[in-house]
């Protein structure tokens, strides 16, 4: 399938991840290339040699009251925190936009895991006496879109994609087609996902600790997609450019040369491959890939399900101005993605 982005153009971005809380803090880990990860503690996951990036810089109360930050699950708290950074980041005033114009579009993997542990858990100790009714809004994946639109005040459309590795990704379509189809002039997208120990526990008794999940990471990658006439209309920084954005379900075995010919149909003069999910581990997608420099988040804050927004971030944010990138993600059986990007005005 295949999407052109007709003039959709970046404005805002947020970052929250292993490599601390803001913009900065990310651009500073790519440019030193070194590993932010961890030691995963051998009473979690089993045995020693496995790692992960936690968001340690990351604290809610140093954005909310306490007691406010209290009522959120952790992912949640990435994603309202992210959601407001983003928003301040492309200079948005919410009071002279009409919220029902702006929207929210998330991928997130494993949002809610903790507060569905807590939750169930009351109730196999203790019965229904032992349910929570404060944990159970935060049980579900969508939990952390809902919760940042509400506190945000977005009251445009409002989708949450749980897509393997390519969660993030899906999101990101989702965002251009409403904008393509007029249903919002500004659309937030990315992903969110947390780290738990119940999490790395159950991936381990699944066998898939090793293969797929190796070098877990956490954090919130969002970026504000905006109409380009909206955004010149307020004389917005431009960050970035949408360009095309292509996925295929699967590659099948024997055809998969031609499954990837057609996920990078098009593709020329980009600068900078960002990788993000397993793309690294498709043989024949990396042999066909443009021999340019690439650049793999995972290696240095961890990757996850939701995780794709931090590297299409991390990927604009590399970008100097006019250059084009591709941002190409995958995940073990598909989904596949390729999205077109260019370097936006110097901020």
């Amino acid at each position: 399938m295949k999407n052109i982005a007709n003039d959709i153009v970046i404005t805002g971005m947020a970052a929250i991840s292993a490599a601390g809380v803001g913009l900065d803090p990310l651009v500073t880990a790519l440019g030193e290339g070194k590993s932010l990860l961890k030691p995963i503690p051998a009473d979690i996951a089993g045995s020693d040699g496995y790692l992960w990036g936690k968001a340690d810089a990351f604290k809610g109360g140093d954005f909310m009251p306490p007691l406010k930050a209290r009522k959120f699950d952790r992912c949640s708290l990435f994603a309202v925190v992210g959601a407001g950074m983003a928003l301040k980041d492309a200079g948005i005033d919410r009071g002279s936009i009409a919220a029902g114009r702006i929207g929210i579009v998330l991928g997130c993997g494993f949002g809610g895991i903790a507060n569905s542990e807590e939750f169930l858990r009351g109730y196999f100790c203790s019965g229904a006496e032992g349910l929570s009714p404060m944990l159970f809004p935060n049980t579900v994946p969508n939990a952390p879109a809902s919760n940042a639109s509400i506190e945000n005040g977005l009251k445009g459309p409002n989708v949450t994609f749980v897509q393997r590795f390519c969660s993030a990704e899906s999101a990101f379509m989702m965002a251009c087609r409403f904008l393509q189809e007029g249903r919002a002039d500004i659309i937030l997208t990315g992903g969110v996902d947390e780290l738990t120990t119940a999490m790395v526990r159950g991936v381990k008794a699944a066998g898939q600790l090793r293969r797929n999940g190796a070098g877990f990471g956490e954090g919130a990658g969002i970026l504000v997609l905006e109409r380009g006439d909206h955004a010149r209309g307020r004389n917005a920084v431009i960050k970035g450019h949408v360009g095309e954005v292509r996925t295929i379900g699967r590659l099948i075995p024997g055809l998969e040369a031609e499954g990837v010919d057609r996920l990078l149909s098009g593709v020329e003069d980009i600068k900078l491959a960002g990788l993000s999910g397993t793309a690294v581990a498709e043989k024949t997608l990396m042999e066909r890939l443009p021999a340019v420099e690439r650049l793999e988040t995972g290696n240095i804050i961890g990757r996850a399900l939701g995780m794709g927004g931090l590297a299409m971030a991390a990927l604009v944010l590399s970008l100097p101005q006019g250059a084009a990138g591709l941002h190409v993600a995958a995940s073990p059986e598909g989904p596949y993605y390729a999205i077109e990007f260019r370097g936006g005005s110097p901020v």
